[in-house]
């Protein structure tokens, strides 16, 4: 019998699926059309701050909004050719997260290396 996998293995997993980004390019990203998605609960946002310019999304509807075969989808969700950028806080569950979308075929689905803390320190603001 093996071990039971870690959460370790899973974020590995997740990780190695996806094209992380750097804060620093999250702002091309969105001029080119990208939808970036602040999964942290209320709590957490409002303790941390917002995401300038990005969609609040709470983790536990994520999959519902994004899938554009939901009855539950948001309007951004028109294809499964969508760029969701998915923000945390640290950047551990938004790779999760990121993964779980690709999952449902938004194959170009990824996260921000760093999460939140990494846009605030570099002052991060979306394009005009």
């Amino acid at each position: 019998m093996s071990a039971p996998r870690t959460i370790d293995d899973v974020l590995d997993d997740a990780r190695s699926r996806l094209q992380r980004l750097a804060a620093e390019d999250l702002a091309a990203e969105v001029a080119d059309g990208a939808v970036v998605v602040d999964i942290r609960p209320a709590a957490q946002r409002a303790v941390e701050g917002e995401v300038p310019g990005a969609l609040v999304i709470e983790r536990n509807v994520l999959e519902w909004r994004a899938d554009p075969s939901s009855d539950a989808r948001i309007p951004e969700a028109v294809d499964h050719d969508v760029r969701w950028i998915v923000v945390c806080q640290q950047g551990y569950t938004s790779s999760l997260a990121a993964a779980a979308l690709q999952d449902l075929g938004l194959h170009r689905a990824t996260d921000v290396i760093g999460g939140q803390e990494a846009l605030r320190d570099i002052g991060y603001a979306p394009p005009a």
